[in-house]
């Protein structure tokens, strides 16, 4: 089973490559969301669940992001995988949210994001599909997109606190 690499791991600081058709065709793909989706259902710390991991998360530098909501007792996120991501469209208006990362487990911090962007990208089975976003799930698809080119949320962060500093209000979704 796939595991979350280490926050030094050098998959987390470059950019990742572009998936090929060849590798949707050939089912590299389709083990590489496998081992995703067991990364993210085995992870839980502190009393967070995971929401979305993308590829380099586990090591693998490919263009691949998945948004499988793992929280219960709330409405959940929808489901999907994104392949070769792009937002293609932002707001003007931002705002400053908590996030923190299952690849930097110990801090959480504030970013600035824009509130709605719009998403194209290609799903498992090669179909290129675009979906609009506003609030968390915008947050967590530009997220992901930073993911994608090496940029980890303390990157961007105005404040970062360690897990036992953080204000009990900041709201906070683990990556």
């Amino acid at each position: 089973m796939a595991t979350l690499v280490p926050e030094n791991h050098p998959a987390l600081h470059a950019i990742a490559e572009a998936v090929t058709p060849a590798e949707i065709a050939d089912g590299t793909v389709t083990k590489i969301v496998k081992d995703m989706k067991a990364a993210i259902k085995a992870y839980a710390v502190d009393g967070f669940v995971a929401v979305a991991i993308a590829a380099p998360q586990i090591g693998i530098s490919k263009r691949i992001f998945l948004i499988e909501d793992q929280s219960e007792g709330r409405d959940a996120l929808p489901s999907f995988v994104a392949i070769n991501p792009q937002i293609i469209k932002h707001s003007k208006k931002s705002h400053t949210v908590g996030e923190g990362c299952l690849s930097v487990p110990d801090y959480y911090g504030l970013v600035k994001r824009h509130k709605n962007v719009t998403l194209r990208a290609t799903d498992e089975h090669g179909e290129v599909f675009e979906r609009g976003a506003g609030g968390l799930l915008a947050q967590i698809m530009q997220h992901e997109c930073d993911h994608l080119d090496g940029i980890l949320f303390t990157d961007r962060a105005e404040r970062v606190w360690h897990k036992d500093e953080m204000p009990k209000d900041v709201k906070t979704e683990a990556d």
